[in-house]
């Protein structure tokens, strides 16, 4: 077996949406290629599981400061508005704030929707 084949299947392995089959699981545990891929989804995992388990307040201005940092990001250029995008919808996600859904027009004024 390969490290190519193994690595599709890493993180699912560590989630359990995948299971390695008795070949895969002994290149696994003499590869360390394959163990040194393996560590970051196990560590990725038990940070997310925690924050399952440990609420985060969000500030009552969270959607003001999603909204000017996205129409700051806006005025560059679309690249960092597509990151600042995606941040602000994890992080709300994140905070869970309820579904705030922000729309942004082609004259780039966001409107925020609950």
């Amino acid at each position: 077996m390969r490290c190519e084949q193994v690595a599709e299947l890493l993180a699912g392995a560590v989630d359990g949406s995948a299971v390695l089959d008795a070949t895969a699981t002994r290149h696994v545990s003499s590869c360390l290629r394959c163990q040194a891929e393996l560590a970051p989804y196990r560590r990725l995992l038990r940070s997310l599981r925690s924050l399952r388990d440990e609420p985060v307040l969000a500030p009552g201005d969270l959607p003001a400061m999603i909204a000017a940092r996205l129409d700051a990001a806006g005025r560059q250029s679309s690249w960092p508005r597509r990151v600042a995008y995606a941040g602000a919808v994890a992080a709300t996600a994140a905070a869970g704030a309820g579904a705030i859904v922000l729309v942004a027009s082609r004259n780039r004024r966001l409107r925020l929707a609950s």
